[in-house]
């Protein structure tokens, strides 16, 4: 299926709309945005010569998307020539289907469209250290445990890793200068 990336666009939320009109979560997505802070490595970063649309899935109630959505919210605003407008998932069910992680409509995900509304590439639903980690202890370790244990990794990594993996997979196709290296995961 070819998705219509310009209509899309035009009909997704920017970034604090998205944001003011969420019931479930608002708090917590205002708060992890007030706090969120970007590597040092986007410093001095512009696209203003090729602008880049970073188009998310999301919904106010994901986890992921509420740890890794604030950050990629202040990489838009501080590097020029990047833009965010999310959709919510469950209102665009075509656009999940195309993006699925395995058989999972996991969220978020985030498309980089260049100036012509063409995907450049995508990322999500989570870091990826933080993705193999979920996959291969979701069956072991209980649901209760799992979570907290997610949240800490994100509060260590502070968004250093979607940071980086966003702008390598969705926007620059290249990697960005010595990162540093992505917090594991210990169980408390």
């Amino acid at each position: 299926m070819s998705l219509d990336f310009r209509t899309l666009w035009a009909e997704a939320l920017p970034y604090h709309d998205f944001v003011a009109a969420s019931t479930e979560h608002r708090g917590l997505w205002e708060g992890l945005y007030r706090i969120a802070r970007l590597p040092d490595e986007v410093a001095g970063l512009s696209f203003a010569d090729g602008p880049v649309k970073l188009l998310a899935l999301a919904e106010d109630w994901c986890g992921d998307a509420s740890n890794t959505l604030p950050i990629v919210a202040r990489l838009a605003e501080a590097v020029p020539g990047l833009e965010l407008r999310v959709l919510r998932r469950d209102e665009y069910p075509a656009v999940m289907d195309e993006y699925l992680t395995g058989t999972a409509r996991a969220i978020p995900i985030v498309i980089g469209l260049d100036a012509e509304f063409h995907e450049i590439g995508h990322w999500g639903p989570r870091p990826l250290a933080l993705q193999e980690w979920v996959s291969g202890n979701r069956m072991r370790v209980p649901k209760g445990e799992l979570y907290p244990q997610v949240r800490r990794w994100y509060a260590r990594d502070r968004g250093a890793s979607t940071v980086r993996e966003l702008l390598e997979a969705a926007v620059t196709g290249s990697p960005l200068p010595a990162p540093r290296p992505a917090p594991t995961l210990v169980p408390a």
